[in-house]
Parts: structure tokens; C-alpha cells; sequence
């Protein structure tokens, strides 16, 4: 393969940063025009609990703005994969076989994991929540009327989402360190007892403080560390 020089190097660069620029407006646009049924799809975790349920627009540019918001976060999503493919055309020619090998597997796997971890907050953590906070607020020893704020319920929804999303990373993390002979099997055994209090330590920090929601997500975070030793290599040397 014919080395490129320093110039044809940026002129690349600058030619896929346009192409991410390109997807990015396009997914915004569509975004734009499918925010409602997000803003629907988002809310029906607390509306399927709180049949009677409402949420308050505050200001008169809050439905804009919520709009605009869950747009912008529909094109980010959509443009992930896109960014990471254009990631890997451009340093693949330049990395060794094995380089390859390692680095492939990661950006094909880090948005499937993230999907799941949203998912598995969308589909079972939120709906624990908002029962409880439901329920803890209609038991209120005064009268009270319950209103959530829209923009503050889909900050801390989609927040939740992203929580999970990351949280999830755990694997890739592991078994990179691995990989690149920082950390072995062996290590990660020996250390299992204080990553589970870690993991604990850290979904009580991320969670509502409900032990339900903390218990849901240090659950899965234990079962990832526990998948993450069976791609792991065991080197003691490491």
C-alpha cells in the first residue's frame, strides 16, 4: 500500500469529519420530525405505572426546547456507529495484524453493549423507580398534587439510559486491560471480592437511593465481571 503523506493525512481526516457533519444534520432533521413519538416512546415507563399521570411544561419554550433536545440526542445515537467506522478506516492502515484484532472487536461491541444497558434500564430499572417514587410521594402525610416537570423527568430518563449504557462497558474494559497486559485472569480472580464491593459502591452512587434500583444495577455489573474472566487471558506474569 502507497504511504500517504502528512497533507493527504488531514485532507482525509477533513474529508470524513464532513461526511459525520453530513449524517449529523441529516439524522437531525429526522430527529426533529420523529421527537414527539420519542418524547412518548421515553415517557411511557412513568405513564404505564401512573395511568393518570401529567407532566408540567414550566415555560412556554419548553416544548421547543424538549424538541430540540431529544433531536439532538436521537443524531448523536445515529451518528455513534458512523463516527466509529470512520475511526477505524482511518487508523486501520496504519495498525499491525494483531493491533487489528483487538481493536475491531472493540468498536463493534462497545454500541451493541451500550444498547443493551439502556435497554436493560429502560425495560426494568425505570419502571422500579418511578413505582417507588409514585407510591412514596401518594403517601405523603399531607396533601399533595404531583406534577413532574418534563424537561426534569427526561434529564433524569435519558440520564438513567446513559448511566447504563456505560455501565455496561465493563467487559470491553477488562478484557482491553488484559489484552494490553496490564491486568490477568489471574489478578481479576484474586481481586473479584473487592470489585464486588466496588461495583456496589458505585451503583448506590448512580441509582436512586432505593435499594431495588442499586440491587438491579450492581446485579448485572457482577454478572459482566464474571463474563469479562472468560475472554481473559491467564498470565500470572501480568
Amino acid at each position: 500500500m502507497k504511504e500517504m503523506t502528512l497533507m493527504q493525512h488531514f485532507g482525509e481526516l477533513r474529508r470524513r469529519i464532513l461526511w459525520v457533519l453530513l449524517f449529523f444534520v441529516a439524522a437531525l432533521c429526522f430527529g426533529w420530525c420523529i421527537s414527539p413519538f420519542l418524547q412518548t416512546f421515553l415517557t411511557e415507563p412513568l405513564l404505564n405505572i401512573w395511568k393518570e399521570g401529567e407532566l408540567l411544561y414550566s415555560n412556554l419554550s419548553d416544548g421547543l426546547m424538549i424538541r430540540f433536545s431529544l433531536s439532538v440526542l436521537f443524531a448523536l445515537v445515529v451518528i455513534i456507529p458512523i463516527v466509529l467506522w470512520h475511526i477505524w478506516a482511518f487508523v486501520a492502515p496504519g495498525l499491525r495484524k494483531n493491533e487489528k484484532k483487538l481493536i475491531w472487536p472493540i468498536l463493534v461491541m462497545s454500541p451493541i453493549l451500550f444498547a443493551l444497558g439502556a435497554a436493560f434500564a429502560f425495560y426494568l430499572l425505570l419502571p422500579f423507580v418511578f413505582k417507588f417514587f409514585i407510591d412514596l410521594n401518594q403517601t405523603s402525610p399531607v396533601p399533595a398534587v404531583m406534577l413532574p416537570i418534563a424537561k426534569d423527568y427526561l434529564g433524569f430518563a435519558i440520564g438513567m439510559l446513559k448511566v447504563f449504557g456505560v455501565a455496561f462497558q465493563l467487559p470491553l474494559v477488562l478484557v482491553l486491560l488484559n489484552r494490553i497486559g496490564v491486568l490477568s485472569k489471574y489478578r481479576a480472580v484474586k481481586l473479584r471480592r473487592y470489585a464486588i464491593v466496588f461495583i456496589v459502591i458505585i451503583a448506590a452512587v448512580l441509582t436512586p437511593p432505593d435499594v431495588v434500583s442499586q440491587i438491579i444495577l450492581a446485579l448485572p455489573m457482577w454478572a459482566l465481571f464474571e463474563i469479562s474472566l472468560l475472554f481473559m487471558k491467564d498470565d500470572k506474569n501480568i
